[in-house]
This record gives C-alpha cells, sequence and structure tokens, in this order.
C-alpha cells in the first residue's frame, strides 16, 4: 500500500478526530523525515473538508498549521470564517492570530483583536496577554505592549521574554536591560530564549560588562551547554571585539550546529581576524559540517574584505553544486566580492540575477561597487534606474551616491533627501555637508548641519574640517567650544581639523598650542592624523622646531608625515635638513609621490642649490615614473628663475606638454622683475594677463620693471590700463599677534590706537639703524619722487610698523613673529637684520614666498630669496 492511499484509508475511518489529527501530522513528520513530500496544509484542509464533523479543534490545527507556513493572509481569512460561524473562540485561537497579525504588521486588526480580547475576557489568559505584547512589539507599539504587560493578573518566563525581546528588536536595549533586572529582582528564573534575547541587546549597545555578568547567570542556571545560549554568547563577544572569549565558549561546546560554526567565522570576519576564519572554516570541513547559505555568505564576504577572487570563484561553483544558487543573500555578496575583486562584469551578472528580487541593499551594493572601481557615470546612470524603477534609497544609499559629484548635481540630489525625510539622518546629513564642502559652499554645508537631529561626532568633525578647508579658523574654533560644551568628546579627526585650521596665517597662534596640549590630554596627539597635523600648523606658523619634534616622536609616519616635513624645511630656508629627510625615506625605501619632490625642489629652489634640483628632477622622471605636473613644472621654473637663469627657465616653459598655466607666468615674470629683464619681463606679463585679465600681479610687476629701469611713461600706461579695467592693486598687510590678539597693519598705517607710540618707536630705530652705518636702498620705491621721501616711504612699510608694535608690546628677549602677504623689500630685509641685532631678539617674517628667521644679524635665507 503506498502512502497516499494509507492516508486516504485513515481518513475514512470514524475513529476519534483528535486521534486522526495527531495521527496525520505525525505521519507528515516521518514522511518528511523519510524523504517523501509530508502532508501539505492544502492536503490537510481538504482532510478536514471531508470528514463527518469539525469542531474548533480542527480550525486551531489549520490556523497554527498556517501560521506555521507562514500563510499569515489565509490564516486571518480562517480565523473571520470562524468568528462568522458563530463557533467559540479559545485562548488558543486567539493567541495564533494574534501572533499571525503581528507577523504581518497589521495594526489594526491587531488592535481589533485586543478590544475582543477584552470583552470575551481572553486577557486573563496568560498565553493569550502574552501574544498581546509579542504583537504590539512586532508593530512597534512597545508603550502598548509594556501596558498589557503591566495589566497582566499572572506572568510567566515567555511575557517576560516576550517583553524583553521586544525591546531588544526594537532598539531600545536600555529597557530590554533594565527588565532583564527586574525579572531577577521579583526572582523569575530565564529560560534560553530570555538569555539568548539579553546577550543580544548587551552584544548592540556593547555593554560586554554586562555581558559577562549575564554569562555568570547562565553557568549558574545550568544553561551553559544549552546550543541556544552559546551561540549568542558567541555572537556578544565577538560583536564586543572580544574574540578570544568568544572562541573559549565555542571550544568548550560539546554540541555544535552550523550556527554555531558560522557565527565564530562571522565574529572573526568582522574583527578582521581573516586567517583564523580560513583556519576555521578548514577545521569545520574536517569536522563534516554541512555547508548552509549563512556560511557560504560570510566566506564570501571574507574573500570581499582581502579581495581573494580566486577562492570566491571556488565558492561560486559550491553555491551551484549545492543548489543554493537562487539565495538572495549568497548572490548579494558574490556581487559585493566581485565588486571589490574589480571583476566589475561578474559583479554586474550577479547584479542581474537578483533581478526580480532587487531590494535597496542589493541596488546601493552595485552602486558602491562601481564607484569604488572609479565608474562613476555606470554608478549615477544605476541609481537614476533604481529611482525609476520605485526602490525608495535608504540612508546608505545617499550616502554612497553623494561621493559620485561632480558626476551628479549635488542640489538635485539634496531636494531628492529632502523629499524622502532623510535630510535630518546623521549619515545622509554629514555626508550631504561634506559633499558641500568639497566644492567649497561651506555656508549650505552649516545649514545641513544644523538640520540634523542627533549630531554625532562625525558629523561634528566633518563640519569643523569645511571650516579648516576654507581657512575660517574663527567659525572653526567656536564650533569646536560648541562640541565640548554640548558633551561630546572629540577624536582624533576632530583635533587633526581644528590644528588644521589653526595653521592659517592669521590665525591665533597660541589657540592651536592650546589645541595641541588638549589633544595630549585625550591622549590622541600620537594619532597619525593629528600628528601630521601638528607637523603642519608649527611648520606653517614659523615654529619647524616645534614641527621637527613632533615629527621625531611619531611612532608611525604616512606619506603626508614626511612630505609636511620636507615642505616645512624647505619654506624655512632649511634646504639640507629637508634632503636629509627625503634621503632618509629613500634609504627605508618608501614610496614617493609628487608631492615629495614639489618640496625637494623647493627645498633646492629656496636654497640656491640648481644643480641637485636638476638633479632630483630627473631622478623623479627615471627612477620614480612620476609624469610632472604643472605644479612641478613651475617649480623648476622657479629654480632657474631665481638663480637668474631665465634662459633655461624658458626652455622649461617651452619644453611643457602643456600651456603654461598663470602660476608659471607670475613666477617668471616676478624674477624678471629681481633681474631686471625688461624683454622677458614683457612676454611674461602678457602672457599672465591674458590668463587673468582681472589679477593686478601681472600689473603691479610689470610697472616695477618699468619703475626699475626709470621708464615712468611705460610705468604710468600700465597704471592707466589697470584704472580702464578696474583692476585693484593688492595692498601690502602685515600681521602680529600678542596676547591672542592679532594686529594688522597697512603701509604708512595710523589707525593703531597705539601709533604714536610706534611711530615713536620707528623713530628710535632709525636713529639707531644710522649709526650702525645702514643707508636705505631707494630703489625699492617704485614712485617718481625725491629720494628724502623715498627713505620715508621705506620707513613706513607695514612690516616695520608691526616690527616695532611687538618689540614695544612684549618683553624684552621674547621672539617676534610677523606674517606679510606680499613679498619682503631688499631694503625692508637688510633694515630688519640689523634691527635683530641692535634689539637682541629673534624675528621671523613669513612672507608670500616663505619664512626668513632673523637673529644676531643674519638671516636664515642667506639673502637668497
Amino acid at each position: 500500500m503506498t502512502l497516499g492511499s494509507f492516508v486516504s484509508t485513515v481518513t475514512r475511518l470514524h475513529i476519534n478526530q483528535t486521534f486522526k489529527l495527531c495521527f496525520l501530522k505525525s505521519l507528515s513528520s516521518k514522511a518528511f523525515s523519510c524523504g517523501v513530500q509530508p502532508i501539505t496544509v492544502p492536503t490537510a484542509y481538504n482532510l478536514f473538508e471531508t470528514s463527518p464533523r469539525r469542531d474548533l479543534l480542527h480550525y486551531n490545527h489549520m490556523l497554527f498549521d498556517y501560521s506555521h507556513n507562514e500563510r499569515h493572509q489565509e490564516a486571518l481569512d480562517l480565523f473571520l470564517g470562524i468568528w462568522r460561524s458563530d463557533l467559540l473562540v479559545d485562548g488558543s485561537t486567539m493567541s495564533c492570530v494574534l501572533k499571525v497579525c503581528g507577523c504581518m504588521f497589521d495594526q489594526v486588526a491587531g488592535r481589533q483583536l485586543h478590544s475582543q480580547c477584552i470583552k470575551s475576557g481572553f486577557v486573563e489568559d496568560v498565553s493569550v496577554a502574552t501574544s498581546l505584547v509579542d504583537m504590539y512589539m512586532k508593530i512597534e507599539a512597545s508603550g502598548d505592549a509594556r501596558k498589557v504587560f503591566d495589566e497582566m493578573c499572572e506572568r510567566n518566563v515567555v511575557s517576560w521574554t516576550s517583553l524583553l525581546t521586544g525591546y531588544a528588536q526594537n532598539g531600545l536595549n536600555d529597557k530590554a536591560l533594565s527588565i532583564f533586572s527586574q525579572m531577577h529582582v521579583e526572582g523569575v528564573k530565564p529560560n534560553p530564549f530570555t538569555l539568548a534575547a539579553i546577550l543580544g541587546a548587551l552584544a548592540d549597545y556593547g555593554m560586554v560588562g554586562k555581558g559577562v555578568q549575564v554569562h555568570a547567570i547562565i553557568a549558574k542556571s545550568g544553561f551553559e551547554s544549552n546550543l541556544f545560549v552559546c551561540n549568542s554568547l558567541i555572537n556578544m563577544y565577538s560583536k564586543s571585539g572580544i574574540v578570544r572569549e568568544a572562541r573559549v565558549v565555542f571550544d568548550s561546546m560539546e554540541n555544535r550546529n552550523a550556527v554555531t560554526w558560522n557565527g565564530m567565522i562571522a565574529g572573526y570576519v568582522t574583527n578582521g581576524m581573516d586567517l583564523e576564519a580560513f583556519k576555521l572554516f578548514y577545521w569545520m570541513r574536517l569536522a563534516g559540517e554541512k555547508l548552509t547559505q549563512m556560511i557560504f555568505a560570510t566566506l564570501i564576504k571574507l574573500c570581499a574584505n582581502i579581495k581573494e577572487l580566486g577562492f570566491a570563484r571556488q565558492l561560486h561553483c559550491r553555491v551551484l553544486k549545492c543548489g543554493f544558487a537562487f539565495d538572495h543573500n549568497i548572490k548579494t555578496a558574490l556581487m559585493v566580492a566581485y565588486n571589490k575583486c574589480s571583476e566589475m562584469d561578474d559583479a554586474f551578472k550577479m547584479f542581474s540575477m537578483v533581478q526580480g528580487v532587487r531590494n535597496v541593499v542589493t541596488w546601493t551594493a552595485m552602486i558602491n561597487g562601481y564607484l569604488q572601481n572609479g565608474v562613476t557615470e555606470q554608478a549615477v546612470y544605476l541609481f537614476c534606474q533604481m529611482i525609476a524603477e520605485g526602490v525608495r534609497p535608504n540612508h546608505y544609499t545617499y550616502s554612497t551616491i553623494l561621493m559620485a559629484q561632480p558626476s551628479i548635481s549635488i542640489v538635485q540630489l539634496h531636494a531628492h533627501v529632502i523629499k524622502t525625510n532623510y535630510e535630518k539622518s546623521p549619515t545622509v546629513g554629514t555626508a550631504l555637508l561634506d559633499a558641500y564642502v568639497k566644492i567649497g559652499n561651506v555656508e549650505e554645508a552649516a545649514k545641513v548641519f544644523e538640520l540634523i537631529d542627533e549630531k554625532d561626532i562625525v558629523a561634528w568633525s566633518a563640519m569643523l574640517a569645511g571650516y579648516a578647508q576654507i581657512g575660517e579658523t574663527e567659525g572653526c574654533v567656536k564650533l569646536f567650544a560648541q562640541l565640548a560644551k554640548e558633551g561630546f568628546i572629540p577624536n582624533e579627526f576632530t583635533f587633526s581639523s581644528v590644528i588644521h585650521a589653526c595653521a592659517a596665517p592669521t590665525a591665533a597662534f597660541e589657540q592651536g598650542k592650546q589645541f595641541h596640549a588638549l589633544s595630549i590630554k585625550s591622549r590622541l596627539h600620537n594619532a597619525l592624523c593629528v600628528s601630521s597635523a601638528l607637523i603642519t600648523m608649527y611648520a606653517k606658523r614659523g615654529n619647524i622646531k616645534s614641527a621637527n619634534e613632533v615629527f621625531k616622536r611619531q611612532d608611525e609616519r604616512d606619506l603626508v608625515s614626511w612630505n609636511s616635513m620636507i615642505s616645512g624645511f624647505a619654506q624655512h630656508g632649511q634646504g639640507k635638513k629637508a634632503l636629509e629627510v627625503f634621503m632618509d625615506m629613500q634609504r627605508q625605501q618608501l614610496k614617493v609621490d609628487g608631492i615629495t619632490f614639489i618640496g625637494v625642489i623647493s627645498a633646492c629652489t629656496h636654497a640656491g642649490l640648481v644643480d641637485e634640483g636638476e638633479r632630483y628632477f630627473n631622478m623623479m622622471v627615471q627612477d620614480h615614473n612620476i609624469c610632472p605636473t604643472m605644479e612641478l613644472y613651475s617649480c623648476m621654473v622657479d629654480l632657474y628663475s631665481r638663480a637668474g637663469m631665465l634662459e633655461k627657465a624658458m626652455d622649461i616653459i617651452n619644453g611643457m606638454p602643456f600651456p603654461a598655466s598663470a602660476t608659471v607666468w607670475r613666477t617668471l615674470l616676478a624674477s624678471c622683475r629681481v633681474h631686471r629683464n625688461l624683454g622677458l619681463g614683457k612676454l611674461a606679463a602678457q602672457k599672465l594677463i591674458s590668463l587673468q585679465p582681472q589679477d593686478s600681479a601681472a600689473y603691479v610687476l610689470l610697472s616695477n620693471i618699468y619703475a626699475a629701469a626709470g621708464n615712468w611713461q611705460e610705468r604710468a600706461k600700465v597704471r592707466e590700463l589697470m584704472d580702464e579695467r578696474k583692476v585693484k592693486k593688492e595692498a601690502g598687510y602685515s600681521w602680529i599677534e600678542v596676547k591672542n590678539k592679532t594686529h594688522s597693519f597697512l603701509a604708512g598705517d595710523l589707525s593703531h590706537p597705539l601709533s604714536e607710540k610706534i611711530y615713536s618707536k620707528l623713530e628710535g630705530l632709525n636713529i639707531r639703524l644710522r649709526d650702525m652705518g645702514y643707508q636705505a636702498d631707494t630703489n625699492y620705491v617704485l614712485h617718481d619722487v625725491e629720494e628724502e621721501h623715498k627713505a620715508a616711504i621705506l620707513s613706513q612699510h607695514s612690516e616695520r610698523l608691526a616690527i616695532a608694535f611687538g618689540l614695544i608690546a612684549t618683553s624684552p628677549g621674547t621672539p617676534i613673529q610677523i606674517v606679510k602677504n606680499l613679498r619682503v623689500c631688499g631694503d625692508c630685509h637688510s633694515v630688519i637684520k640689523i634691527i635683530s641685532m641692535i634689539e637682541g631678539r629673534e624675528i621671523v617674517v613669513r612672507d608670500s614666498n616663505r619664512f626668513h628667521h632673523f637673529k644676531g644679524g643674519l638671516c636664515s635665507c642667506g639673502d637668497y630669496w
């Protein structure tokens, strides 16, 4: 007799219906274990339809079967049929259908059933009340769930567990912990499901200390060998980063299932322990454990992390053999692996295979893959296609596609973000403000920042970086103060941004020192990004000694640190030290780039080391295969120009594979002014004016060349041309910081409150200068006036006013540091050397080209600048 005919015979027997149902259910499970197709819910329904009599027991059994097979709508329809037939339902019926409402997220039906339970008195039934708690938690109405729980006349461990699990699933981990503590106080012993739920909440909350306490409770309660609990412990320890403890739990288990192995391997993968993950997979295969979808997904993720394409392809083949090729998670994992291994064709094939079940995660992963591999246009096309197909982007999608600028309009994308109510999301808001920062629109970035609901330290750091990028030191410092006021703890990126802001010439240097002190207090000063920022700040603010001290103390160095130190020494005229740092890099066989050689050639430029500069340029091209950029060519033009080798500078310009930039012509023009080469100066000026008609530098330098040659008529024509084109000459400013306040000066400035004292100090200095044999070099006054008037003009240059103020506003012996936006003239350079000797002060002047360190009558530039 076949199984089917035997079932039919049993059905026709007039025996007890309960026995018949139990027997068929048992037979179904036996058939499944024997490899025979089990009796399905529709089959059972047909059997009940042919039964001579039906009662609530039959309907309840069908409800349970529908619910078990996730046929929730049919279960709900069946319940409505029962209700309409006036058949009295019981607690089992209500518990089952409440579970169905929760799974369907049907809030309306769930609340109606709750009302019926109250009317019928079923809320007194602990199982029904527990189902109500579970239902409300699933529809994310945790307040209603707690109200039902509090009104329960009787509670058991299942009731407590339902509430606790619901809180954990809704992300209310603090409430889940509170319920667990209350259980302990009221003497309710947790079951394995309770312990698993609380361990999951602790894992998500990062409270490993509490997790260890729960582990102790597990040991006392005798659940340490429970498979379900042990798997939860492995998950908790792995998510908390304590993989060693997770492995101890794993090794202590007598019985393991696929979840156990997958949990431990996933723990290794999550914590970056890729080799250990591979070893454990090997032991899993030796143990004969069957490969599941979860294991495959985890292993493929591992291949993606380490870009192991070969093993990913092997796993792909095994997936096909095992019949898991249609598993959505596996296909998505394979797509991500191929993306990370730059196999975009294979990745797109996997993406195409999930066409029927593509969700926002799949689309976002593919978009991210294209962006990571530099295929920006395709990423933007996919994003537009995703929108067209009605798939709603999530916060990660927006954060990803915002990296596609300028291929995508940030304004249009911002409008889309607003429409989908994601503008206040911390991740999307941060990505959006970062995108605005990258295009220089910090004002719009600040507006986005203000709208973010729950700002995290990443959002604060991104906004600080925006202010630092545009040199808005005051805004950056204020934002940092606001961050601290609101209780946020700065991280290394926060400090890096605010320290970079303090590197700006007009920033208060003392604030930079204070942030350095704060980073030491926070034990973040040795973080690579912070120490690199400190090197840059000290170098740009004239304290190359402190920059070098930070550099020497770095535990590890990246290319930014090395480049910053080379450029720092170069800007301070310490060319030989800059080259020593470069040679140290060479000895350590560290990777260099074009920025490294910009620093090296600049060092040669400022020190007049022409032959060395030529050699390093050739080394860059021949030994390091670095193609010269416009900036590097500009450095070579500067190298030759400063040395007066203007013909060689022109050879470089003529030999460039692209047209010379405005910076190149400006560099040449400035040297023509110094070396008084009128013919080449006119050519450079014409080229510069054609590229930047509104740049005053070309007109001013050309007029200065004419003035130096005594050709006042041509000088006047240049000035008239400036007036016609409404080009304004940049005024020469000098700044000095005293007691955290920055003071600025113009030539002949009388606006400072201490002007009388400043000019009195200058007069005294002029007398002492004449006693030392100083005579004004009036060649630097490019006006057609009397010699005596020229000397008076020189004595009132902005840098001299700033130095005079520094001398009267600071105590004797204190170093003075000033910043000038233009090049220091030769006469002022000579005067400052003498002042440093007669006043016994070290004077640091940062002009538009470099730093000058004056001390004892000498300058660090060696009079070569």
